[in-house]
């Protein structure tokens, strides 16, 4: 077999694919890119065991057809330091040795039979379902939530972005139980209902994969998995088993005192203050009254401490009440708005955050759970 493709849309694409693979494989094979030549395409496959990822890339100068395996790490990292120009492949069909010349060297591998690849490609089943969209919703909507979702494997069901689809809209949740991020875009018409988990991995290779110029087609088996496509790449990934918490119960839907107050302001004191925090708890205080926000945090261990008072409106009485500066510096980083609401109750119960003007289509609503607070 012999081909030619260019180095720089060889690495970008190997590089990519590259995602999959974890650090250490049970299964040797793994280690490898499976190359398949078929045409004027080569298709480069990576696999986890459990996911399986392909990029197709238009070769030139191809004679023969066939599918060998060759080492992911050194092909990405021998590509990730060669200068733009034209590659040459020439692989001998009986012993898979492969020269990879261009016009000042060349470079030998030694590659392994295709067929010892694992096939973990997913045929679509009766009783799945499909629907097409464009790749900046889906990772706008991945974007906002992502960050949220939970790592503790004692919790497996909270390890990824929950994707409930709806005929008329997409609502994507992640949750780790001390905060919970929901984003509903109704720009994507499914026509179809269902839902799914992607696990955290799964998610991070399809933000740094996928592109938002490119159409996006989403095939669910909630038994198999789902897979996404575009004409450059097709992904399928497993999904997390379990049932997803019922996040229409958890979140408020009358927390009667609005506190609203700048962004920019609002983040830059909760940064400040946070160095004072005790880093056993994380915790920093807001003493809220209807004209200003303090923001406080201590260590009482190294008897330091740090406040700060901004304008703000609050139309209630005086509150007192606690959040993890960690997670309340997350939720505020992705807002867009000039302000910021909290929507609050009392001291005991979850605060709802908010823009103050949603974009086109959708609708983000973030929950932070309180921190006990005994005095100010």
């Amino acid at each position: 077999m012999k081909f030619t493709v260019p180095s720089k849309t060889l690495h970008s694409f190997a590089s990519a694919v590259s995602k999959v693979i974890n650090a250490k494989n049970a299964i040797t094979i793994l280690n490898n890119f499976l190359f398949s030549i078929k045409g004027n395409t080569l298709t480069i496959t990576a696999c986890d065991g459990e996911n399986t990822l392909c990029a197709r890339i238009p070769i030139m100068d191809v004679d023969g057809e066939g599918d060998f395996c060759i080492d992911a790490r050194r092909v990405v990292e021998l590509l990730r330091v060669m200068p733009e120009q034209e590659l040459n492949f020439n692989v001998n069909d009986s012993t898979l040795s492969i020269e990879m010349t261009h016009p000042n060297g060349s470079y030998k591998f030694m590659g392994l039979p295709g067929n010892e690849y694992p096939n973990l490609k997913k045929t679509p089943q009766e009783g799945s379902m499909t629907f097409k969209t464009s790749g900046a919703s889906l990772l706008r909507g991945l974007e906002f939530t992502a960050f949220a979702a939970g790592t503790d494997m004692l919790r497996p069901q909270m390890t990824g972005v929950y994707w409930d689809i709806k005929p008329d809209r997409l609502v994507f949740v992640a949750t780790d139980t001390h905060k919970l991020v929901k984003f509903e875009d109704q720009s994507i018409q499914a026509g179809v209902e269902g839902s799914f988990i992607l696990p955290n991995k799964s998610t991070n290779v399809f933000r740094s994969v996928f592109s938002k110029d490119e159409e996006v087609t989403v095939t669910l088996d909630v038994e198999r998995g789902v897979t996404f496509e575009t004409d450059t790449f097709t992904f399928d990934s497993r999904l997390v088993k379990g049932r997803f918490p019922d996040y229409t119960r958890v979140i408020p839907e009358n927390n009667p005192y609005t506190l609203s107050i700048n962004r920019h302001q609002f983040t830059t004191a909760v940064r400040r203050v946070s160095l004072f925090v005790d880093e056993g708890h994380g915790l920093i205080k807001f003493r809220v009254t209807p004209d200003k926000l303090t923001i406080k945090a201590s260590d009482n261990e190294y008897n330091t401490s740090g406040y700060e008072t901004l304008e703000a409106e609050f139309n209630g009485n005086e509150m007192i009440v606690g959040f993890s500066s960690s997670y309340l510096t997350e939720l505020a980083s992705v807002l867009w708005t000039d302000d910021i609401i909290f929507r609050l109750a009392d001291p005991s119960r979850p605060a709802v955050i908010v823009p103050t003007e949603d974009k086109a289509d959708t609708k983000l609503t973030m929950l932070l759970m309180p921190m006990n607070v005994q005095e100010f």
